[in-house]
């Protein structure tokens, strides 16, 4: 009998067993599909490297600089910024401390003005001083804090919303102000932007990490029901196998997590991405752009071989486009995407080839206001929850969330090891 079973090989389900085994214990990982990540995979489609939907990486997550060597992930960084399609022609955002040459464009744009720069400022200003704890405080939704600080010209209607309903996975402004804060934290501290290799390497280092500590990764290894056991739990598998263990992390995704636990399905947010080749890019800009008219299904876009070059073959270029992809609701149609596409980036691209589209129904939890604190991960007899629906949706909270699973059952183990060490 081991002493810890791990369901699930995304970022959670990995930073526990990697942190579990260095702690000394014996560790198996189970894992349903054919390679570790979860929603952080890349795969390989005619040359190109295609991630499951359009992701980012912020090396100013404080779980992520704990956990992975971001020197050997080779990160292409995104400029700090953003550019707008406007009625006018294209405009461009930088950040004005990285780029000050910039700000006099930005002024000239037609995007800022002195109010709405006053006010982004009252808004942002709070998330670079306070914790998460305070910010949380009488915590509303984003709409209704940009209306208190009287956040309501261009910048908010053509830059803000719709930059940050890609982030967010939602047009409406119901996420909470404390969580959307937080994120623009950490945009302001990091440079977002990718491996050379995809965002799968992310998860391949850290199971690399457990698997030199002991940890045994089993894939394809669909974990069906879970059934106490004396001192212990068994897990049942698809293929009719079982594995048994004193303790049993579930680090699933959220649209599983029911199935295995009982535990309420939490709230999520679905997004679309759409990958196209072509045979020369629309822009030399590697600026991810929005449309700030307010127009078609396309929320974000972006010529992912300006940033990460290896992500397409040599001679080509891959170009990404992200909608919202609405519960209940009819998902974007290509000819919609196309059109929307030619809109934006000004230009002919019907010799765009497209390579796939990724409907991600579950591609975040909700983060709806009030904020919560982060949640247990103790929910039975020797059982536990992590994932990022447990703490804040993004590769941040699924880390954190793991690491504070393997402090809870090395404490409860009673191993030796201190849960200051788990943070070094």
């Amino acid at each position: 009998m081991h002493d810890v079973i791990v369901i699930g090989a995304g970022l959670a389900g990995l930073r526990c067993a990697g942190l579990l085994s260095a702690g000394g214990l014996d560790v198996v990982v189970l894992e349903a599909a054919d390679a570790v990540g979860g929603r952080q995979r890349t795969d390989i489609v005619d040359g190109f490297r295609l991630d499951r939907g359009f992701q980012v990486l912020n090396p100013a997550y404080p779980a992520l600089r704990r956990s992975v060597d971001l020197d050997a992930l080779a990160l292409g960084s995104f400029p700090v910024g953003v550019r707008v399609r406007t009625a006018e022609g294209m405009a461009e955002l930088r950040h004005p401390l990285r780029y000050p040459l910039s700000i006099a464009t930005s002024l000239r744009s037609g995007l800022v003005n002195g109010r709405d720069a006053f006010a982004l400022a009252r808004w942002t200003t709070p998330a670079l001083v306070r914790p998460l704890s305070r910010l949380a405080r009488n915590d509303v939704t984003l709409r209704e804090a940009w209306d208190a600080v009287g956040l309501s010209g261009p910048l908010r209607t053509a830059v803000l919303e719709p930059f940050l309903a890609g982030v967010l996975a939602e047009g409406g402004g119901e996420t909470s102000n404390a969580f959307a804060r937080l994120l623009v934290r950490y945009f302001v501290l990091g440079r977002p932007g990718l491996p050379a290799q995809g965002i799968a390497a992310v998860p391949e280092q850290l199971a690399a990490h457990a698997r030199a500590t002991g940890a045994d990764i089993r894939l394809d290894a669909r974990a069906e029901r879970m059934t106490a056991l004396g001192e212990g739990v068994r897990v049942e598998l698809a293929d009719g196998d079982s594995v048994r263990a004193t303790r049993v992390v579930v680090a699933v995704s959220p649209d599983a997590v029911t199935d295995l636990t009982g535990l309420a399905r939490p709230a999520t947010n679905g997004l679309q991405t759409w990958w196209f080749a072509a045979a020369e890019p629309p822009t030399a800009s590697a600026l991810l752009t929005v449309d700030g008219r307010g127009r078609g299904p396309v929320v974000n876009t972006v010529v992912m071989t300006h940033t990460v070059p290896a992500y397409a073959p040599a001679g080509r270029h891959l170009i990404a486009a992200t909608c919202l992809l609405p519960r209940g609701a009819d998902p974007a149609e290509e000819n919609d995407v196309r059109r929307h596409l030619s809109e934006i980036w000004g230009a002919d691209i019907s010799a765009w080839k497209l390579i796939r589209r990724d409907d991600i129904t579950d591609a975040l939890p909700a983060q709806p206001a009030p904020l919560g604190a982060a949640r247990s991960p103790r929910y039975a007899e020797r059982l536990y929850v992590a994932g990022d629906h447990r703490d804040t949706a993004s590769i941040q909270g699924a880390l954190a969330s793991g690491e504070r699973a393997a402090r809870a059952v090395l404490s409860d183990a009673g191993t030796s090891r201190s849960a200051a060490s788990l943070h070094r």
